[in-house]
Order: C-alpha cells, then sequence, then structure tokens
C-alpha cells in the first residue's frame, strides 16, 4: 500500500456506515469482473421506509417516535437484518448497515439480501409495557414492508427475544394467522432457535480458531484478549478456553482483569447474567478498555463497540491476530497500518456471522414447522462457517489480499452473479 492509500484510508477514520459501505464496494469492485452497472446499482439501497410511530406513554401523554426501515438489495432473496432501538439511529445508518448485511449474508451464501431499520428512542427511558406498546406500532407501521417471503427484522441494540416475539404476534394478529417466519431471534417457545444467541461468539471463536491453525499457533500455547463480554465476547471466550486458549484478559464498559495465567471465563459473569459485572471478579491485574486493546497476546477479539481500532492506536496492537466480534471495530485507517504491519485482521462479516446464520436456520424451522435440536444447530453453524471460511482463504491465497478483502469479493461476486442472471427489469 502507498502512502497515499494510507493517508486516505486514515482520513477516513471517521466516516458513516453508508461512507464506509460503498467505500468497500469500491475497493472489493477493483478486484472482481463486475459489470460497472451491477455496481452502481449496488451502491444505493432498493427503498428505505420511514414512519411516525405514536405511543401513550404510562403517564397517559402521546409521544411520536421516527422509525426507518432500509432495504438495500433482495436479488438472492428477502431483506433480513437487525432493528435497533437507539436514540442516534438515522435513514442514513440504516442504509449503511443495510448494505453490510447484504454482503454478510453473501458471503455466508445465505438466500437472504440486507435490511436494517429502528426507532430513534433510547429504551432506557421506556417501561417494559411502553416498550412493548412502541414494538406493536412499530409492527403495524411497517406491516406491509415485512414478511417471511419479503423482509424479516431481528434483534439488535435496544431490542431483544422479548421485542421480537412482540412484533411477530402483532404482525401475526393483523395477518389473521400465526407467522413466527416475519421475524428471527424470538424465543425458542414461540418458533425461535435454540443457539440463536450465543451464535455470533460461537462464529467468532470457530474462526479465531481456524485462524490460529492458518499461521500455525497450537491452540493450548495462544493467549486471547476479547474487549466486551457481553453475548458475542463472553460466548467466544468460553469456547476457545474450552478448546484449550488461555483468555488472559476481558473487559466490559468499566475496564476489565487481565491474568497472564488465563482467566476462569465460565465463572465471570456476562452483561447478561450481571450488568457490568467484570470488574467484580478477582484478578492479578486491572486494565482499561484502551490499554487491553494494547496488551501482548496471540489473538485480540474486540467485540465491544465500533471505531475501537482506530489510526492513532493500531502501531500498538501487539496481538498477532485480530478478530473482529463487533460490527466495525477496525477503522479504515487502523486497516491500512495493520495491513502494512503484516498483523491479520478477520473481518467482521465473516467472523460474527454466526447469529444471522442461525436466523436463517430459524426461518427454515418456522417455515417448516419442525424445530432443531440445539446439536443440530451448533453442527450445522460449524459446517456453515468452516465453508465460509474456505471459501475465503481460497481468494486470499489466490488474490494476495487481506482477509477483509477477500470476504468481500467473495461476497460481490456472488451478487454480482446473481444480478447478471436476473438481469434488469424491464
Amino acid at each position: 500500500m502507498t502512502s497515499t492509500q494510507v493517508t486516505d484510508a486514515a482520513e477516513s477514520d471517521h466516516e458513516s456506515a453508508l461512507e464506509t459501505a460503498r467505500r468497500q464496494l469500491r475497493e472489493a469492485a477493483t478486484h472482481v469482473d463486475v459489470d460497472g452497472g451491477v455496481i452502481e446499482r449496488l451502491k444505493h439501497p432498493t427503498r428505505v421506509v420511514e414512519v411516525s410511530v405514536p405511543l401513550r406513554r404510562d403517564d397517559g401523554s402521546v409521544e411520536v417516535f421516527t422509525g426507518y426501515r432500509a432495504q438495500h438489495d433482495d436479488v438472492r432473496g428477502p431483506y433480513k437484518g437487525g432493528l435497533r432501538y437507539h436514540p442516534e439511529v438515522t435513514a442514513e445508518e440504516c442504509v449503511g448497515l443495510s448494505m453490510w448485511m447484504t454482503w454478510k449474508c453473501a458471503v455466508m451464501d445465505l438466500p437472504f439480501g440486507g435490511g436494517k431499520g429502528g426507532i430513534v428512542v433510547d429504551p432506557k427511558n421506556l417501561s417494559e409495557g411502553e416498550k412493548e406498546r412502541l414494538t406493536r406500532r412499530f409492527a403495524e407501521e411497517i406491516r406491509d414492508e415485512v414478511g417471511p417471503s419479503q423482509d424479516i427484522p431481528a434483534p439488535d441494540m435496544g431490542t431483544d427475544a422479548k421485542t421480537m416475539a412482540w412484533f411477530m404476534d402483532a404482525y401475526s394478529m393483523q395477518q389473521g394467522e400465526t407467522i413466527p417466519g416475519v421475524v428471527t431471534g424470538k424465543p425458542p417457545v414461540v418458533g425461535g432457535s435454540y443457539g440463536r444467541e450465543e451464535a455470533p461468539g460461537r462464529s467468532v471463536a470457530i474462526v479465531a480458531r481456524e485462524a490460529i491453525d492458518y499461521y500455525g499457533k497450537e491452540i493450548d500455547d495462544v493467549s486471547v484478549a476479547v474487549q466486551g463480554y457481553g453475548s458475542v465476547g463472553a460466548n467466544a471466550a468460553r469456547l476457545l478456553q474450552d478448546w484449550g486458549a488461555d483468555v488472559v484478559a476481558v473487559s466490559d464498559v468499566n475496564g476489565g482483569i487481565y491474568d497472564t495465567a488465563g482467566l476462569d471465563t465460565h465463572a465471570i459473569p456476562t452483561h447478561s447474567e450481571q450488568p457490568e459485572g467484570v470488574m467484580g471478579q478477582d484478578a492479578p491485574n486491572t486494565v482499561t478498555n484502551a490499554e487491553l486493546l494494547e496488551l501482548d497476546v496471540d489473538v485480540l477479539i474486540p467485540a465491544a463497540v465500533g471505531n475501537v481500532i482506530t489510526r492513532d492506536n493500531a502501531d500498538r496492537i501487539r496481538a498477532d491476530i485480530v478478530v473482529e466480534g463487533a460490527n466495525g471495530p477496525t477503522t479504515s485507517g487502523a486497516d491500512a497500518v495493520l495491513n502494512e504491519r503484516d498483523v491479520p485482521v478477520l473481518p467482521d462479516i465473516l467472523a460474527n456471522a454466526g447469529g444471522v446464520t442461525v436466523s436463517y436456520f430459524e426461518w427454515l424451522q418456522d417455515i417448516n414447522r419442525r424445530k432443531w435440536s440445539a446439536e443440530r444447530v451448533r453442527n450445522e453453524l460449524e459446517s456453515e462457517m468452516l465453508s465460509a471460511w474456505s471459501d475465503v482463504r481460497e481468494e486470499v491465497e489466490a488474490a494476495d489480499v487481506s482477509w477483509r478483502d477477500a470476504a468481500y469479493v467473495v461476497a460481490l461476486t456472488r451478487i454480482g452473479k446473481a444480478k447478471e442472471a436476473r438481469g434488469l427489469w424491464p
């Protein structure tokens, strides 16, 4: 990479999700033979729906919130992606995230396209009853845009399995029949899949395990640091420990604990088990979240939030391998620096794709009205992740590109072929 390219990448550290998605599309397009018209179409969403969502608060007052649903591309199947409740939700953010979902589904070879949506609201300011009423009204407002063969929402920031159950119930009541396949990430008792909550962390662990082996390391001799001990980080950490790795550091929003001899990850509560409970555990050392990223470990898993590895700290990252558990934890400027330093970064659209993959399994179970066992879900996820890993690895070796570029090349090639096969109507 030239100095000019590094500078250009560094300058994009603060780009929006949409800018990032379009830049990644441009970069991937330079490595594949896809018609320019296809690339142009993929720069834009199919549609973005904006709705007003009135809510009667517990005190009897009425407040109106804004909701969005962005649908990027459905050439390979129905739109698929989360619903988030957050005060900073915007239409542009939803478009960018829906594009990422398109790439993620394609790299996993799932028959879905990308969607994303949400409501501009702080869920911490809602009672449970208010959150339920808001969800049910939102389901009604976007009812014509979603459906098991049209667009399938899932949990995201500020939403969970209970939210999806409310959404499914509201949609089903309006349709006059129970339609569990309208959303994924539901409780198993109403059509959800076993293993859905643990799936992103499990896929991160699988990709980390394969990367450890690929780079000639023995998992029994590997040290791991995990930033973010929520569902993704904790499940990844626990699995890697079970497989023999030494997880030496974990953190939550308040900071982290560090023990070079290894931590007992099963004894450390996740965020859902005990919010902000990491720092209450016994350990010889504590670290800040920033310090954890710079520990001398074999594998670093940023699994908390986006944009934590930047051009400002990329030179101080001492891990041999970075596996992205969160969405977008590495900025483009940091990517350039790590690439120059030959530090492999296993991208989010591969590593944490277990969530959408098990969502696909849930969708299959719902439309076929047949439940899978937890063991089958885990076995199927393992198979799908190893297949995707193999496809991306082959591209890395054949084209001599980074893991991120290889993942996008795999995705764009599949989307491009589907676009060309279906053509442009009329």
